[in-house]
């Protein structure tokens, strides 16, 4: 795009330049807080799905227990005992961004018949629960890093605009109309001088 080579030009120019170099070091900034809250919550998915991984792990023998017997019938069967009521979230703010906070998973109240099921049963139950609290407590982690993501794409563009383009572009606009209007300045003091010494011979 052409510049214009005046002064005005110049000190608007030199206005840009003023307001992106101000404006960078806040998006520079922002860059760097996003960066590291995506990672501390990557570390801290990592670690619910170890505690999870864990968890299951310990689950094993009732789940081994559950899936051969076969003196449950359909109506006994454990899903039917686990049913999630709702998630509650809240609405957090990092950066400019909101981001959804996880409260609590609540499950629909159901009574069983307490002869009609052996004794693991009731820890059974609890650690399902635990499992379906880190799968929704995960996935609310993980909506918070796509968010957190796509402003990072954002804000690295920007940094990216003021440093690699806006900034050098201004400075060279900035360059250019000083040349010009050094090189009219001079000419100006040239034809200054050449008029005078016709004056000087003319008297």
């Amino acid at each position: 795009m052409a510049v214009k080579l005046t002064k005005n030009e110049q000190k608007l120019q030199k206005d840009r330049l003023k307001q992106f170099q101000r404006y960078l070091p806040t998006l520079q900034l922002k860059k760097q807080q996003l960066q590291m809250v995506i990672r501390q919550i990557e570390t801290e998915v990592e670690q619910m799905r170890q505690q999870q991984k864990q968890l299951v792990l310990a689950m094993q023998v009732w789940i081994a227990v559950f899936n051969e017997n076969t003196d449950f019938s359909d109506e006994l069967d454990l899903d039917t005992l686990i049913r999630i009521d709702r998630v509650e979230r809240s609405v957090g703010n990092i950066a400019g961004v909101s981001i959804p906070i996880f409260k609590k998973l609540s499950f629909q109240s159901i009574s069983y018949d307490l002869d009609d099921y052996p004794l693991w049963v009731d820890q059974a139950l609890k650690s399902l629960r635990d499992v379906s609290r880190f799968d929704a407590l995960i996935a609310t982690l993980e909506q918070q890093v796509r968010l957190l993501n796509r402003e990072l794409r954002t804000t690295s563009q920007r940094v990216n605009l003021f440093e690699k383009v806006k900034i050098p572009e201004a400075k060279e606009n900035i360059r250019k109309i000083a040349i010009y209007l050094g090189d009219q300045q001079t000419a100006a003091v040239v034809r200054g001088k050449i008029a005078k010494k016709k004056l000087v011979k003319e008297a």
